[in-house]
């Protein structure tokens, strides 16, 4: 029976859904907050949308994660009557979903008109633009994601309030949580294995219940496609074992924030030999990668709400909790946003330790890999490297990322680079979505608030 990552072509879509006696199949599409969104689709409607794609309904490009409805775009709305917009499937992107009885999921994609707003579509550019400098580019990305004994019934029961993490205490890397909850820990390579996002390495982090997890390296879009995926089905599987995991920047004041660190290399296309590696350089780094370094360091503030894409993910940028504060970079230095990384030919890379755990990994993925080429088209050089804490330094005013996601959406919708690498359609649409968000934040009243001022003030 044919492995569903050996599926390349609709001819092999076709076959392996008529060797599993499959009447229908998973087909799903991930929106501007990296949600995956998706339906069962009957075998005949799959093999149609295989040839000719298929439509569906562009309000999911026009509302946020809670399904509220933008008022502030243009692309969609009240106003156009939200139609369907034309989705391809990606016959490449076959999987098996391992607890649903040889179930088979494809990714799919905006096309036409709407694929200047898809996620996947905008990384897709980026690569390209890569390509046509003559790079291949690579990533990894890892996470940080806190786990609870809870339920999606019994966190809403709670008001989200003095839940119940997986494991007590502060035990980073520790062997014994990892011994006694295994099963859990089996279950999570498992699925990585079977579902192709695999786990190059998982441990316990500082904070009860939270997990780290390292995807292994691929090219820029199958990395993006795995860490997309990784995020969806961990939870999923959470779920299902009457858990639940969270990938929110920072759920509580008492602990560190949740990263999602990017880790990223170039490599020439025409010897497949790295583009970063300089044996002859300090630390390996080729004037490429300082060009790159630079890119990135120079327009991360631009860029930010690709990077920080909520409200909470602002309150994780803060001093001495692993999380950067500016544009900084060093070598092996994790106080700073960027880390260098010094290798062999095969990974000399640049660890973007901005990245959030909330952030979607096709936009994430694409501001890092579009600010570091935007280095190398303009030749850039970093500012000088920190040595040390970098929290305890004084940096540039040029490096200081904005502190708010209102303060970030400004600054992107006014970059000029951003609208080069991005195209002006996505800019704009996403910095609306961005000021939205932050909007529907300033409606409510914490409860820091209320105890603050309810009887003082």
């Amino acid at each position: 029976m044919q492995n569903p990552r050996d599926v390349k072509t609709i001819d092999d879509a076709k076959k392996i859904v008529e060797e599993r006696g499959l009447s229908h199949v998973k087909v799903g599409l991930f929106d501007n907050d990296g949600i995956m969104l998706g339906k069962y689709m009957s075998k005949s409607k799959f093999f149609s949308a295989l040839e000719s794609g298929f439509a569906f309904c562009d309000v999911i490009l026009g509302w946020d994660s809670k399904d509220q409805l933008y008022d502030n775009v243009k692309y969609t709305g009240w106003h156009t009557g939200y139609p369907d917009a034309p989705v391809r499937v990606l016959p490449h992107s076959c999987r098996e979903i391992p607890f649903e009885n040889g179930m088979l999921l494809f990714m799919a994609e905006f096309k036409d008109q709407a694929e200047a707003l898809c996620p996947r579509g905008t990384l897709r550019r980026v690569i390209e633009k890569a390509a046509e400098l003559g790079f291949d580019a690579c990533a990894a990305l890892e996470y940080e994601f806190f786990m609870f004994q809870e339920t999606p019934e019994s966190v809403r029961e709670k008001g989200f309030r003095n839940l119940k993490p997986l494991t007590p205490d502060w035990f980073g890397y520790s062997m014994i949580r990892n011994s006694v909850h295994s099963d859990l820990y089996h279950q999570i390579l498992e699925m990585a294995e079977v579902m192709d996002f695999p786990i190059e390495g998982i441990h316990t982090e500082t904070g009860p219940g939270v997990i780290e997890a390292a995807i292994a390296v691929d090219s820029a879009e199958n990395a993006a496609d795995k860490a997309a995926l990784f995020k969806t089905f961990m939870k999923v599987l959470a779920q299902r074992n009457e858990l639940m995991a969270t990938f929110m920047a920072k759920w509580s004041p008492d602990y560190p924030g949740q990263s999602g660190h990017i880790h990223l290399s170039l490599f020439n296309r025409k010897d497949g030999k790295s583009a970063f590696f300089d044996p002859n350089q300090k630390h390996n780094v080729s004037q490429i990668q300082r060009h790159f370094i630079a890119g990135l360091q120079r327009l991360m503030p631009e860029f930010l709400p690709m990077i920080a894409p909520t409200v909470n993910s602002y309150t994780r940028l803060i001093p001495g909790f692993w999380a950067p504060t500016d544009a900084t970079w060093g070598v092996e230095n994790r106080t700073t946003a960027l880390r260098v990384i010094p290798g062999s030919d095969k990974s000399q890379r640049v660890e973007y330790r901005l990245g959030s755990a909330d952030a979607n990994p096709y936009l994430s993925l694409a501001a890092a890999l579009a600010s570091g080429l935007q280095g190398i088209i303009h030749q850039w050089e970093p500012e000088e490297q920190v040595k040390g804490n970098a929290y305890e330094q004084d940096h540039s005013p040029e490096l200081a990322l904005p502190s708010t996601l209102w303060e970030a959406a400004q600054k992107f919708k006014q970059s000029e680079a951003a609208r080069t690498m991005f195209g002006d359609t996505f800019v704009e649409h996403y910095a609306a979505s961005r000021e939205w968000e932050e909007r529907e934040f300033r409606k409510h009243i914490t409860d820091w608030e209320m105890d603050r001022y309810f009887e003082i003030i």
